[in-house]
């Protein structure tokens, strides 16, 4: 066990503070980091190679602890965590995603990276606090690995850029929230994952820089770290698994050749030709050097043959393998309108990456329910993404989302949440669901295109259209050559070296993913990207304007419909009624449901406009203010020995003593009344809890005759016990 080693920096007026030596000590790593009182830990394990791997094998765990926040689960029956939320899974993917270019290319030992929330404290975030910890334990251990790296987020709330912002929802930057990673003297881009609120590109691009340049005392940190823990910076040996040379040259002699007509450009259509070709080629390869070489290491010859292919073409030709030029974008279409039944539907298709998005609308009471380290919470915009089998023409299983299937479908929510009306204009919970129906290539980008057209189709009033779009590199690190690479498509997804996501509308950029494989972006080309994509974009948005340009006036019939009311905070009482009764009662009468917030917003939802409209007028008439001396056309409800109950508004009873009912002596009210009979009836009291006095011989009397003096006496003789209503039987 090394000794304790700590080493801090102060970041915003909060220590950040790395330490190893005490806890988890058989692991390769492992690093307790904490910020205010954030604490994570995590461990680094690697493990040996499987033999015939042609992959690298990195898992990333990312683990928020309930306990971290003192909170212990709700459910009654399941105590234990279970389930990561996905933002943890997003979370996740964002480490693997920053870590694993700065692995070896021949390095394919198993590497675990396990990180722990142990404390939680809102006003710090722990995910930048992970970054940074798994950034130290790497680059302090023994595991190959070409660290550090530094992350930082940054946030821009109001007009105020700021680093590292809180994590609670409350504090959250609300204009941007950016994570990032740079790496080397030279401070590369590494990975970046952004939520924006409609921001032009320029604005975006100086929080990158703001980002940049804020996160030299990070790298300070890490190095010092390093240089306490493992001073010589010794890394074990490992079994190199690069292509050998040899092999590559025979192969190389044998179906290079081949292999770069292969990749000649025919068309995205023909992309099963190119399948066919590189199958043939590879039998071909396999049967001629059988015995010589090991199949696996013959299969990662022939991928890293065909990228060499691909790479010249694409940097030395100007030509793409499906015949584009580098900014050109597949051929476009874009539907709405395609299921009979649903809310609302979108189907995008860009070349064969096609995508169909169902939105659903519902009631409020409809929210997901999450519980995390932050507490309780309730979503009311969900969107959700499927990537079938079928879509890429393969068999294959299917059931419960992979990580890469919520991470696409939570970049889509994210380019789109920045429109989702506000709740108070739009009650409705909304919920997408993106099928991949085909793809090559930016499917992700394609659902949040599809998402746009079924909002647009459902009727909800979205601020504007979102569309996405994907950029591509081709860069060679020995002449430092490059190209970007508009709509990138599935192989160059593959072959190239960087997948740039970004969604925006016309006027902003909503949401960014950058997946790299190489260690780092020149700055320089961050700026041409941006350029670039929104060129792009603009033009997705066009074609998608031609199919609707604006959300459709109402919601779809076979969606329920919503109305919504505020009343007073101390009537909310009213509306529920004892034990719920009578917000049971109106649900059931009505047949609605009716959804009630404690500043005392009010929806109601049926299935029809008329059961909403009901519910909303029982309710409005529950907390109306009745005055005195207003006059209603009521109902009569019930009978009773000393007068008749008498609705005057939809749930508002008063009573219509024996004594108001006529100028003439009443002797018995039925002989006037039946249950369900009409009466205009004059509001002559108000009593305590709400009691209504009703008058209808004050409505009959000449005019300039006060009724109140004779109410006013008739009730003081009933008072005493005298009045006729008390002593009638």
């Amino acid at each position: 066990m090394i000794k304790k080693i700590v080493k801090e920096v102060e970041i915003n007026g909060k220590k950040l503070v790395l330490e190893t030596g005490e806890l988890a000590s058989r692991a390769n790593m492992a690093v307790k980091a904490s910020y205010g009182d954030t604490v994570v830990l995590v461990t680094v394990v690697s493990g040996v190679a499987a033999p015939d791997i042609d992959f690298f094998p990195l898992t990333v765990n990312y683990e928020e602890k309930l306990y971290a926040s003192g909170t212990i689960k709700s459910s009654r029956f399941v105590k234990r965590d279970g389930k990561g939320t996905d933002e943890a899974v997003i979370t996740k993917r964002l480490i693997d995603h920053a870590i694993r270019p700065l692995f070896p290319k021949d390095y394919m030992d198993e590497v675990q990276v396990i990180v722990t929330v142990l404390s939680l404290d809102a006003c710090c975030d722990p995910e930048v606090l992970s970054m940074v910890a798994t950034s130290a334990a790497l680059t302090a251990s023994d595991i190959p690995w070409n660290g550090p790296m530094a992350s930082i987020r940054v946030g821009i709330k109001g007009d105020e850029m700021t680093i590292n912002p809180p994590s609670s929802s409350e504090l959250r930057a609300d204009q941007l929230d950016m994570m990032l990673s740079f790496v080397g003297e030279d401070k590369r881009l590494l990975a970046l994952e952004a939520e924006i609120n409609m921001l032009p590109e320029d604005k975006v691009l100086s929080a990158i820089n703001f980002g940049r340049d804020k996160s030299d005392p990070i790298f300070k940190l890490l190095n010092e770290f390093t240089n306490e823990v493992n001073p010589q910076a010794k890394k074990y040996a490992y079994e190199s698994k690069a292509v050998p040379e040899d092999m590559l040259i025979a192969i190389r002699e044998l179906a290079g050749e081949e292999i770069k007509l292969s990749v000649r450009p025919v068309g995205e259509s023909d992309a099963e030709a190119l399948k066919e070709a590189m199958t043939s080629i590879e039998e071909k390869v396999i049967t001629t050097f059988e015995g010589k070489y090991k199949k696996s290491d013959m299969q990662r010859a022939l991928k890293e043959l065909e990228k060499e292919a691909m790479k010249s073409l694409v940097l030395e030709e100007g030509l793409r393998v499906d015949g584009r030029g580098e900014k050109d974008i597949r051929e476009l279409t874009a539907k709405i309108g395609v299921l009979p039944r649903t809310h609302g539907t979108g189907l995008f298709t860009r070349g064969q990456t096609q995508v169909l998005t169902v939105a659903t609308l519902g009631s409020p009471s409809l929210e997901l329910l999450i519980q995390d380290m932050y507490g309780e919470r309730t979503k009311r915009y969900i969107h959700y993404y499927n990537f079938a089998p079928f879509a890429t023409g393969e068999v294959g299983r299917t059931g419960a989302p992979k990580s890469r299937e919520i991470g696409h479908g939570m970049l889509a929510e994210k380019a789109l949440r920045p429109v989702i009306p506000d709740q108070k204009e739009f009650p409705y919970m909304v919920m997408l669901v993106s099928e991949t129906l085909s793809s090559n290539g930016s499917s992700s980008m394609a659902s949040a295109c599809a998402s746009t057209l079924a909002l647009m189709d459902a009727g909800v009033p979205i601020k504007e259209m979102v569309a996405g779009i994907a950029m591509g590199l081709v860069f060679d690190e020995k002449s430092s050559k490059y190209r970007i690479l508009t709509d990138l498509n599935g192989l160059e997804d593959g072959l190239g070296v960087m997948d740039f996501k970004v969604a925006g509308t016309a006027e902003g950029v909503t949401a960014i993913q950058v997946d790299m494989k190489v260690a780092g972006l020149p700055f320089t080309m961050v700026s041409e990207i941006f350029d670039r994509s929104r060129e792009a974009r603009l033009k997705v948005l066009d074609v998608m304007k031609q199919t609707i340009s604006t959300p459709k006036a109402g919601v779809s019939e076979f969606a329920p419909k919503l109305l919504t009311t505020i009343i007073a905070v101390e009537k909310i009482g009213v509306i529920i009624g004892s034990g719920g009764k009578t917000i049971k009662e109106i649900q059931e009468k009505t047949g609605s449901e009716i959804f009630i917030e404690d500043d005392g917003s009010v929806t109601v939802s049926a299935d029809t406009l008329e059961k909403s409209q009901k519910a909303l007028e029982i309710i409005n008439a529950l907390v109306r203010d009745v005055e005195v001396g207003e006059i209603f056309d009521g109902e009569v409800v019930d009978l009773l020995d000393f007068g008749a109950l008498v609705e005057i508004l939809p749930g508002k009873v008063g009573l219509l003593h024996v004594s108001e009912i006529a100028n003439s002596y009443v002797e018995n009210v039925a002989d006037h009344f039946s249950v369900g009979d009409k009466v205009k009836v004059k509001v002559v009291g108000l009593g305590e809890h709400g009691k209504i006095s009703l008058s209808k011989k004050a409505l009959d009397q000449p005019e300039g005759q006060d009724s109140g003096d004779y109410i006013r006496r008739n009730d003081s003789r009933n008072s005493r016990g005298n009045g006729r209503g008390r002593n009638r039987r």
